[in-house]
């Protein structure tokens, strides 16, 4: 079913993005995003010794909460806003879910517009990485 402005209540919850990202798709998108901080990729960093891993990008984390709503919202709308906090840190090789949830709908200007809460969980249920999405809806 497309989503449409209409068919949305607060409350609604956003299908989830798993994502299980290992030490290559780190270097990728390390290669991709210019941040190339050895605490991402290399297990002798003096940091990753201290923790006991290398860790998932902030940024990776980010971009993930953004395609989870893409991915919902389909070509109906675009992302107007988003923000996140890094609070937890998320390891290679272990599950990250993203989900959201509708918290606000509202229209102004003409604007159609959709405020998410959005957040990652790593493997054991911890949020990691709380933010919030707003979107414009086209129709």
């Amino acid at each position: 079913m497309t989503i449409t402005w209409e068919n949305i209540k607060e409350g609604d919850i956003i299908p989830e993005l798993k994502k299980n990202p290992g030490v290559s798709q780190l270097v990728k998108y390390a290669a991709g995003s210019g941040d190339f901080n050895p605490l991402h990729h290399d297990f002798n960093f003096f940091q990753a010794k201290a923790i006991g891993s290398i860790i998932v990008h902030g940024r990776f984390k980010y971009a993930t909460l953004g395609e989870c709503v893409s991915n919902w919202m389909g070509h109906v709308g675009h992302i107007k806003k988003i923000s996140c906090q890094y609070r937890g840190m998320d390891f290679p090789d272990k599950e990250i879910t993203c989900k959201g949830t509708i918290e606000r709908k509202w229209e102004e200007n003409g604007e159609k517009l959709v405020e998410l809460s959005v957040w990652t969980e790593n493997d054991e249920g911890k949020n990691t990485t709380p933010g919030s999405i707003i979107v414009s809806f086209n129709n």
